[in-house]
């Protein structure tokens, strides 16, 4: 995929081609996970591909995966196209956030990593997914609408039906445990 969106930054259609049918279906059940409306899910997803097209000089290797990089271009689209359709009012976002970070996990991984780079990524995401479902249910559902679903804390306790007071603290408390438990392995 790399040598695609580079080939991209250049105006390739043929590796644009490419990179479309190998990225695609993936990208399509990700958004389809956020909007859960098909319609929806193909225009975000045509919009992306535009924007991937017209933006594909911007993307860094060094920063993200290919995957990675896309996969944050189709997130940005949705929850732009949410927050337009409810005029930045309640969001309708999917609390299934099992079934979510698994497709986010999915997503990221790039089929173009060496053997070294897709353990590493996989060993990554399995620490965090593990750290994850340590959290009380509640503040690991803060977490993943803040971190996975991009919403501000505001937003978050909103959603939550919560004092924003109360999602910070989760949110502070929650990343804390996350630090501790990615670098010993354990909740403590």
């Amino acid at each position: 995929m790399h040598l695609w969106l580079l080939a991209v930054a250049k105006q390739d259609a043929q590796a644009f081609h490419s990179l479309y049918e190998v990225s695609s279906p993936k990208l399509f059940g990700f958004v389809m996970r956020i909007l859960q409306q098909r319609e929806l899910a193909e225009e975000v997803l045509q919009d992306s591909f535009v924007n991937i097209w017209n933006n594909a000089s911007s993307y860094h290797a060094s920063l993200a995966s290919p995957m990675t990089w896309m996969t944050t271009i189709v997130r940005n689209r949705a929850f732009d196209l949410l927050r337009k359709l409810n005029n930045g009012q309640h969001l309708n976002v999917s609390y299934d956030t099992d079934a979510f970070e698994t497709e986010i996990w999915q997503a990221m991984e790039s089929q173009d990593a060496t053997p070294i780079q897709a353990l590493e990524l996989s060993q990554d995401a399995a620490s965090l997914a593990r750290c994850m479902s340590r959290l009380e249910g509640l503040h690991r559902q803060a977490m993943s609408l803040a971190y996975f679903h991009d919403l501000s804390h505001s937003e978050v306790a909103e959603q939550m039906q919560l004092p924003m007071g109360t999602v910070k603290t989760w949110i502070r408390r929650s990343l804390e445990k996350l630090k501790v438990c990615l670098s010993k392995g354990a909740l403590a």
